[in-house]
């Protein structure tokens, strides 16, 4: 696996794949600019070896050049992290892109204009690749975000570069923490899985019976295990066509022996809202008309030990319902778990989007030994997928 440390940027231009998707108010300021954060590392190798950065990126989902969408609402942002100077082309192919690249001065950064105002950019255009990689000497892949879409600008472009194709810091970062956890993780080795639907990670789940050792079963998902088995559910959320699917990864996890562990109390509701009544019942005997929320503070304690236990962790997808205050004691007291486990040396990976905001929300991410910044990208991986983005580095 090459990565950007392979490279000397000296006199040279690194076209940078970067993920600037970042969340902008009405004023088009970054409310949250950790994607930009989290680049700045492979910006500044290609500045301190004496080259000049050309970055390019989408952002949003444009359906034609619509101002909202430009990247020059990041200029300055970008400058001010960078603590250097911006110079943004209105277009990220043609003339003015190849002009502003030709005609940058040591120390500057070049920022293109928004992918995704050009059609090409998502059809994987062969010919639109061609004209990206005519605005830097080595390619640089460093957008886990969207590693796994089949893209011009982060799947197609690495052909140009033969030889000088690589990966940036974060994306190595990315594919390590994976690999860790998927391939050669230090056992015993635990996945909690939570959300609301068996469906959406059924596939995750199959990868996982085969790499963990333990498989913890949260949030929405555990009522269609429990309602499986003959529990009581209430009008907890549960996928009733999913029942026998369930039952299947069980019987798959005993054959494998991998250890499966479902909440034994949850903290049920009268209605899905904060302030509605509560009490702690069994999983599987929840009265008709509530809601099991949140995980239960014997669940709580149950999988605190076994995370405890643990070399090697993946938290994937909350216990409850914790943007309700009431209703996240459950997945606070997870990472609280995983963050001692961390502090005794265990590995821990989060990832996908809920997970991430609940670290982000409650504090978590100095606890924990990586947070992921790709939602999709991370799922597929964790399926066992082959993302595009990847793929075309190492060829």
């Amino acid at each position: 696996m090459k990565t950007i440390d392979d490279f000397n940027f000296a006199g040279k231009k690194g076209l940078i794949r970067v993920d600037f998707n970042v969340p902008l108010n009405e004023n088009f300021e970054i409310t949250d600019d950790t994607r930009i954060q989290e680049s700045a590392a492979t910006i500044t190798k290609v500045l301190s070896d004496g080259g000049n950065p050309v970055l390019m990126s989408h952002l949003g989902r444009p359906k034609a050049k619509e101002d909202k969408f430009s990247l020059k609402h990041l200029k300055d942002h970008v400058a001010k992290v960078m603590n250097a100077e911006v110079v943004f082309a209105d277009d990220c192919v043609g003339e003015v892109a190849e002009n502003a690249a030709a005609s940058l001065k040591p120390g500057q950064i070049l920022l293109l204009e928004n992918l995704r105002f050009h059609k090409e950019e998502e059809a994987g255009d062969e010919a639109f690749a061609e004209k990206l990689s005519k605005l830097g000497d080595i390619y640089v892949n460093d957008a886990f975000g969207t590693a796994h879409r089949a893209h011009a600008s982060t799947a197609i472009i690495a052909k140009f570069f033969p030889d000088n194709k690589c990966f940036g810091y974060l994306m190595a970062k990315e594919i390590i923490a994976i690999e860790k956890v998927l391939k050669n993780g230090e056992k015993p080795v635990t996945a909690i899985l939570g959300g609301s639907k068996v469906s959406s990670k059924i596939t995750i789940i199959n990868t996982m019976l085969d790499t963990v050792n333990n498989l913890i079963i949260g949030g929405g998902m555990t009522y269609t295990f429990v309602k499986a088995q003959g529990g009581k559910v209430g009008s907890s959320i549960c996928e009733d066509d999913k029942m026998e699917l369930a039952l299947d990864i069980l019987k798959q996890a005993k054959a494998k022996g991998v250890n499966v562990y479902l909440p034994v109390d949850v903290l049920a509701a009268d209605a899905f809202d904060n302030n509605a009544n509560t009490k702690v019942v069994a999983v599987d005997a929840i009265p008709d008309g509530w809601q099991g929320l949140d995980a239960g503070p014997e669940t709580q304690k149950k999988f605190a030990e076994v995370i405890k236990a643990s070399k090697t962790i993946l938290w994937n997808g909350p216990l409850g319902v914790f943007e309700f205050e009431n209703f996240s004691a459950g997945t606070k007291a997870l990472g609280d778990a995983i963050g001692d486990a961390t502090a005794a040396g265990a590995f821990s990976l989060v990832g996908g989007g809920d997970s991430v905001a609940a670290v982000k929300q409650f504090g978590y991410e100095n606890k924990v030994s990586y947070v992921s910044t790709g939602g999709g990208a991370m799922l597929e991986s964790l399926e066992g997928k082959e993302l595009p983005g990847i793929k075309a580095v190492l060829l």
